[in-house]
């Protein structure tokens, strides 16, 4: 009988192939830099500053009855990609209106606005080659972690700017000279700052190349009635500007979209993968977008109340001593002593009754941790005093 030349093998000693994790875990936590989830019930005690529902929509109730009437008629999930059985006339409407309210010609929703950023940027890098030669992304380097990502994926030559930089953005397109793409978010999330757009585009015009805006905290908050920073910019509907937004912030749903010109959009369609191979949006989180838009329009001065809550939180913040970043939209980024302290603040604010960002390396590029306040329209000038005093009060030791 053949023996089996395994039988008297020695088995090798196990190597646990995760053993690096616990490693990475102790450094983070001796670092302060550790995250953890923390589920938040239903009816939270907490004033909320710490999302991002800019406009109190996300309770709303017509914005709520929109979302069940629409699960109720369409179903709970869209069933499938966008190309296949994902699309619903919600969906079509949606974008219809979304491209009217902004001023541009066409729109396309995903799933989510991390992967329009992924599609927008991926999809308009194009080919690599070809007759013009590969194409060049500059990007801020305050851009979010989605536009950045985007250009790690797209197969093309990057340069990083420096931050909020138009002249830097011309030196790298001369020095490139063929097609290319400058990349920004219109209001940056960690401080809230906001591009300079009309420079930025006109850097991109002296040399023929396309500008794409990441209007994530623009829209609903800038503009007229909130049609976001690229509508207030005067460039909305530009044959060579591209927006994307997301559902998830001022208009209270979830998702995202881009916006632009019909033959880019009709280019995404067709090559853009997080939305040829993504499930669609849910028809619930279309039919709330939808029912937000409709209160928007109705209720404009809403964007204008954020805004004031906002200018009025920073000013309490100044004037009680600290750092904080005058804010262009609705947040407001107040710098802490270290990661521990920002985590123990944040804590305390909690303890006190409100509910802050709290933001620390790697999320914030040049290592500055920060309390991260997100103004809502809906919120009532008492509450925006309480959570300044609590804010101030709960403050760490420099």
């Amino acid at each position: 009988m053949p023996q089996d030349p395994t039988r008297d093998t020695p088995r090798p000693a196990f190597r646990d192939p995760f053993a690096w994790i616990d490693a990475h875990h102790e450094r983070r936590l001796a670092a302060g830099l550790v995250r953890t989830l923390r589920p938040r019930p239903a009816d939270s005690p907490l004033t909320d500053l710490a999302g991002n529902d800019y406009l109190g929509l996300t309770r709303h109730p017509e914005v709520t009855e929109a979302a069940a009437a629409a699960a109720r008629r369409w179903g709970a999930g869209a069933t499938g990609s966008r190309l296949v059985t994902g699309s619903t006339a919600l969906h079509a409407r949606l974008e219809e209106e979304l491209a009217a309210f902004c001023g541009f010609e066409s729109a396309l929703v995903f799933s989510s606005g991390y992967a329009a950023n992924l599609a927008a940027v991926t999809a308009l890098a194009g080919p690599g080659g070809g007759a013009e030669g590969a194409a060049l992304l500059v990007s801020d380097e305050g851009n979010h972690a989605s536009l950045i990502d985007g250009c790690r994926l797209a197969r093309a030559e990057k340069a990083v700017v420096p931050h909020a930089d138009p002249d830097a953005v011309r030196k790298a397109l001369a020095a490139h000279g063929g097609r290319a793409l400058a990349v920004t978010d219109s209001v940056f999330s960690v401080d809230g700052d906001a591009a300079p757009l009309p420079a930025l585009a006109g850097a991109c015009r002296e040399h023929g190349a396309a500008l794409l805006v990441d209007d994530a905290h623009g829209l609903g908050v800038l503009g007229e009635g909130g049609r976001g920073a690229v509508h207030a910019a005067g460039l909305a509907g530009a044959p060579d500007v591209v927006a994307t937004v997301t559902l998830s912030k001022a208009l209270g749903s979830q998702g995202g979209a881009v916006l632009g010109p019909e033959r880019v959009i009709r280019h995404l369609v067709s090559n853009a993968r997080t939305f040829i191979f993504d499930t669609g949006l849910a028809p619930a989180a279309a039919g709330a977008a939808l029912a937000a838009l409709t209160v928007l329009r109705r209720e404009p001065q809403r964007a204008q109340r954020v805004r004031e809550i906002a200018a009025e939180l920073h000013r309490r913040v100044v004037a009680a001593g600290f750092a904080a970043v005058r804010p262009d939209a609705a947040v407001v980024s107040v710098r802490a002593p270290s990661p521990e302290a920002a985590v123990r603040w944040a804590a305390d604010c909690r303890e006190a009754g409100i509910a802050v960002g709290c933001f620390r390396p790697p999320s914030v590029p040049d290592g500055v941790s920060r309390l991260r306040l997100t103004a809502r329209a809906d919120l009532s000038d008492r509450q925006v005093t309480a959570a300044a005093d609590a804010i101030v009060r709960t403050a760490p030791a420099a």
